[in-house]
């Protein structure tokens, strides 16, 4: 068995009207998973840099550029049979403008905008739900003892 790191997961965000909501995605019929709902996901390629593949997946999937962009910390993990492999997942967050307009990839077939509490009753994952309380709270209170490191994206 192996242990890999080769997937990020990438949870974009807003605030509206003061209220934190995160954008989920629906996958399309023809992908694995199907019809499941979920936040940016993706493959690292050669050379890549975990959160270069955050950044490069937001784009592709939903045509957003972040104004704002961190780390959670917190990593997700799954055991794949296929392939007798641990993936462990660096999980992001970045926060998208308000009125961002959504262009969805052929990999989706809708989106929507959610509350916390609404969008952790459409992902399929306890680590994905949970990513979204980490991301919550941290928002939400500002409390102290929650760190997340940004990433400057002016100096990238």
């Amino acid at each position: 068995m192996q242990v890999v790191s080769n997937l990020i997961e990438a949870h974009v965000f807003r605030f509206n009207d003061g209220k934190l909501e995160f954008l989920l995605m629906k996958r399309s019929e023809n992908e694995k998973y199907p019809n499941i709902w979920q936040m940016v996901t993706g493959t690292i390629s050669e050379n890549e840099k975990a959160y270069q593949t955050a950044l490069r997946e937001i784009q592709e999937e939903t045509g957003l550029t972040p104004e704002r962009f961190w780390i959670v910390p917190q990593v997700n993990s799954f055991y794949s049979h296929e392939n007798d492999e641990v993936c462990f997942v660096p999980i992001f967050a970045a926060l998208v403008k308000v009125n961002s307009e959504v262009q969805i990839s052929p990999e989706h077939s809708e989106f929507l905008w959610l509350d916390n509490k609404n969008a952790k009753k459409r992902l399929a994952w306890k680590g994905q739900r949970n990513a979204v309380d980490t991301i919550y709270e941290y928002f939400s209170s500002k409390d102290i003892n929650l760190k997340f490191i940004e990433i400057d994206l002016t100096s990238i």
